[in-house]
């Protein structure tokens, strides 16, 4: 007992300097993560959000920073796969014939050039997708080249792995892209099947011990692209999975693809051909991948946005701003995801204020409860300015802007900080009237479904401090 005593009598005595040693350990702590994260030169409520969310997570926090805050990714894959396919780099002379101020844009921040297509099929929800994309895979002459954020082995992904094994087996190239985050699922076992059959398969950013220290964790790619011989290609917002096939599922995602034949093939190959070699597979790239640009132009002019880490300049982001900001009659915008910067905010209050006919489409309840709440603390705002905001109700995964009569942007990327800021994505600009139309057909058939956000409808104080908090995240999410 008496040893006991004379222990916390020494620990009392020596607790003023133990206590000084800690807190000079936190102060240098909070000090060069501070320096960490102000270099990394962000927005500074997102780089207030990080410091404020990390300081009071002493040590804990440089953990979290370093595996799931923003950062860069350095890639020359894209360089010296447009030199191998033969893509000429950007000058004045090939944008002057087809490119508008937001085409040009588009090709300085993205790198990829105004094109077009011979036609574009809006393909709506999985079933429709997915029986498209077994008819393309089928009329294969050469190759077959995917990438997908997720691929679950589950009845549709058995259904699509299998057309592909049918396809390598005939003697078709087959390479399969999948993000190690979003197909987690996938096993050796569910794959064995494609690569007996002799189909190429590779991961993006797949998890290694060796490579901790290196912060991909959080960076995803969210793509989704099929490219058939070079010449067709499919897009869009759909992923190889149960939940988005109507035909398995009555609660099934709502959902838009697109499929695209002509010279946007070539870029979208591209954007394929630098994910695969970034992700280690190999590639010899001829002219068997990438078909010369036909002798005359598609009717629709269309242009790829790929965007990512790897860019400090958010291809994406800026077009979604640029086309809102010029529109003239309309904008109306579909996201699951819906947590805008400040700059994608003020574009939508400015066209409503003018007297654009803005609507916002976003599902009543997404997947995720705290993107949903954060969602929604940006209404009132919204509403106040003259934005009609409709909520759906059931999951709508659509990922859509129409712009006055034929912009019209389509892909990956939701309308969201993550999708801006930090995934791999990919979008395509169409500038056609006719495509405009169909889109639109599509988009008040979503309003028809929904229900308008009544801003005079006050909520408990409860819910209404559950979106303040979950707003506060915004930068982070």
């Amino acid at each position: 007992m008496e040893a006991v005593l004379n222990g916390w009598a020494h620990l009392q005595a020596a607790w003023p300097n133990i206590s000084l040693v800690l807190g000079l350990l936190w102060l240098l702590y909070v000090l060069l993560l501070s320096a960490w994260i102000l270099l990394q030169k962000r927005e500074p409520i997102a780089t207030l959000s990080w410091l404020l969310s990390l300081i009071l997570l002493p040590y804990i926090g440089f953990l979290i920073y370093h595996f799931l805050g923003p950062t860069r990714i350095k890639r020359q894959n894209l360089k010296r796969s447009k030199a191998r396919a033969g893509l000429l780099p950007l000058t004045e002379a090939n944008l002057a014939d087809n490119a508008d101020a937001l085409m040009r844009l588009n090709a300085a921040a993205s790198g990829f050039a105004p094109s077009s297509a011979l036609h574009v099929d809006l393909l709506e929800n999985g079933a429709a997708t997915y029986a498209a994309l077994e008819q393309a895979f089928d009329a294969a002459n050469h190759h077959i080249h995917l990438e997908y954020y997720i691929f679950e082995p589950d009845v549709t992904g058995t259904r699509i792995r299998d057309a592909l094994v049918r396809q390598a087996l005939r003697g078709i190239e087959v390479r399969l892209l999948l993000d190690r985050m979003g197909s987690k699922n996938v096993s050796e076992r569910f794959l064995k099947p494609l690569r007996d059959a002799g189909v190429e398969i590779a991961f993006f950013h797949p998890f290694y011990l060796r490579k901790l220290w290196r912060p991909q964790i959080n960076i995803r790619s969210h793509r989704k692209i099929v490219v058939i011989d070079g010449f067709t290609g499919f897009t869009g917002g759909i992923n190889i999975t149960d939940e988005e096939n109507e035909s398995l599922r009555a609660d099934a995602y709502v959902d838009l693809h697109f499929r695209a034949d002509g010279e946007i093939a070539r870029w979208l190959q591209l954007a394929f051909v630098a994910d695969w070699l970034y992700a280690g597979g190999r590639f010899k790239a001829d002219a068997r991948y990438f078909l010369p640009p036909p002798a005359t132009a598609g009717s629709v002019t269309a242009q790829v946005l790929a965007a990512g880490p790897d860019t400090p300049w958010e291809p994406i982001h800026r077009a979604h701003v640029e086309a809102i900001t010029g529109a003239r009659k309309r904008v109306m915008l579909v996201t699951p995801y819906f947590v805008p910067s400040e700059a994608a905010m003020m574009a939508l209050t400015s066209a409503a204020l003018s007297g654009v006919d803005t609507a916002l489409i976003v599902p009543h309840r997404s997947d995720s409860r705290m993107v949903t709440l954060a969602a929604r603390s940006y209404f009132d705002v919204l509403a106040e300015a003259g934005v009609r905001i409709y909520e759906f109700p059931r999951m709508l995964h659509t990922k859509a802007l129409l712009v006055d009569d034929g912009t019209v942007i389509l892909g990956s990327s939701n309308f969201d900080r993550r999708s801006f800021r930090l995934n791999f994505e990919l979008s395509v600009l169409f500038e056609d009237a006719a495509l405009g139309d169909r889109l639109a057909r599509i988009l008040y058939g979503y309003l028809g479904e929904s229900r308008r956000f009544d801003p005079k409808i006050r909520l408990p104080l409860g819910e209404r401090l559950a979106q303040a908090g979950a707003r506060l995240f915004s930068p982070l999410l």
